[in-house]
């Protein structure tokens, strides 16, 4: 099953945050746990594919690095890749070699489960925004998600292999959630209710108007008016 997962998925190496100089160079924030790796891969992805870009030459800076990439000659062409991340598919990723070592996109997907085994939904991603990973967590038949602290007090058990985390989720971060997206569910259900009952009221006032209307009878012949023709033989002339 692993390997079924890994043959999908992106690891994100880094991002480039800006342009640098005229001659085409950017720079890149790396993710990899070795920085300057990020470079020992190969070419990367621009985002989810299918652009690569190729790293040719890598120097620090500031704790990033600025790059030369591979037929990118000009600011304005390396202006454009602001803001794109860099992915390599997981397959081509080393396999940790500590047992219980794992890369956060191998997170991406499992099931989360309750201490005493009860499914507590699925992890959708893992994030970082500067203050320690998070795991981003979508409940059992919840449409909205949560953050959790990707600690060990919150997450105690990472198990690969068998497909799952073990999560303790505080009642406050769980329940906003699950009431989310029951409340969704109503709420799309009271929607259909509403339009239907709109449109029977509008076929309703259709009728009436139509049922309305003065009904305009066809000619009878009986009522007729006579002809007033000149030509008519019965008139006399004074004489």
């Amino acid at each position: 099953m692993g390997s079924e997962r890994n043959s999908t998925k992106r690891v994100v190496m880094g991002i480039i945050t800006a342009a640098h100089g005229i001659r085409g160079e950017v720079k890149i924030k790396s993710f990899a746990e070795i920085p300057e790796d990020i470079a020992a891969y190969g070419p990367l992805l621009l985002d989810d594919g299918p652009e690569e870009v190729e790293i040719l030459r890598l120097r620090p800076a500031k704790g990033q690095f600025i790059a030369r990439l591979k037929g990118i000659e000009d600011r304005n062409a390396a202006e454009r890749l602001k803001g794109r991340k860099l992915k390599l598919p997981r397959h081509r990723l080393p396999e940790p070699e500590e047992e219980d070592a794992f890369y956060y996109e191998d997170l991406v997907g499992l099931k989360a489960l309750r201490p005493d085994g009860s499914d507590a939904g699925e992890v959708v991603a893992v994030h970082d925004f500067g203050a320690g990973d998070l795991l981003e967590i979508r409940p059992a038949g919840a449409h909205a998600t949560y953050y959790l602290s990707f600690t060990k007090e919150m997450v105690p058990q990472v198990d690969i292999a068998a497909g799952h985390v073990v999560i303790n989720p505080p009642e406050e971060l769980e329940a906003p959630a699950l009431n989310s997206g029951a409340q969704g569910k109503h709420k799309r259900r009271r929607q259909r209710k509403q339009a239907a009952a709109r449109q029977r009221e509008q076929q309703d006032r259709a009728q009436a108007a139509k049922a309305q209307q003065p009904s305009t009878p066809a000619p009878d012949a009986s009522t007729a008016q006579p002809s007033t023709s000149s030509s008519d033989p019965a008139q006399g002339t004074g004489s």
